[in-house]
């Protein structure tokens, strides 16, 4: 059965597949445009990108046409217009503001991370319960004591909460994260976390990683 004789729900099924795909390569092309624009770069053509990232000049291109990002026979794309509509894209372009919980290695790691602004995360304070941590800024960013997580919360309009704590606490630091009305999780845990509906979780499994690198090795 060829593309034409699909069914309409197959199609659309199809296309979904086609732009998550997209998706998950759009990252990389902004890494390397902001990376060309500070070295003073005007403009890129779909080859420069796709050279880079070892891919076809055509997936380029067709992904970018996914969002509306057209490529000039004469000139390919004007740089800072093609990153302003990634970050459009991603809602880059409206930052918001997160805290870390668990200020540990991964924790203390992402606190000293300074390109999260260029994704739209502006960490603004971690916290945890080891209190030889609590007052001692990690990277110019407070920790807190947990105890105050649920106030500064609700106080601050947090967004987004980072979890890098032991699986052990995860659901409970996840359900005083929701109480103060967060609307994302970034979880660092192998925990499945219990959520409600509107509540976006992005799990960042670093076990199931690991065992799919050691597995091809």
């Amino acid at each position: 059965m060829n593309f034409e004789t699909l069914p309409a729900d197959s199609k659309l099924l199809d296309q979904q597949q086609l732009q998550k795909a997209a998706e998950l390569r759009f990252p990389s092309y902004y890494q390397i445009l902001k990376d060309w624009e500070m070295v003073g770069y005007k403009t890129v053509t779909s080859l420069d990108i796709a050279t880079e990232l070892g891919l076809k000049d055509s997936q380029v291109q067709e992904d970018l046409e996914s969002i509306g990002v057209f490529h000039s026979p004469r000139i390919g794309y004007i740089l800072c217009n093609l990153i302003y509509e990634l970050e459009v894209f991603f809602g880059w372009n409206k930052v918001n503001e997160g805290i870390i919980v668990g200020a540990g290695s991964i924790g203390s790691a992402l606190l000293g991370y300074s390109r999260f602004e260029q994704c739209g995360l502006k960490i603004v304070a971690a916290f945890d319960l080891d209190q030889s941590k609590v007052g001692t800024p990690i990277h110019g960013k407070n920790v807190y004591p947990m105890e105050e997580m649920l106030g500064f919360v609700q106080q601050k309009h947090i967004s987004i909460g980072v979890i890098t704590v032991p699986a052990s606490e995860a659901q409970s630091v996840t359900d005083t994260l929701v109480q103060g009305g967060i609307r994302a999780i970034w979880n660092f845990t192998p925990v499945h976390l219990e959520v409600p509906e509107d509540i976006i979780v992005q799990n960042q499994d670093l076990y199931s990683s690991l065992a799919s690198i050691s597995k091809k090795l």
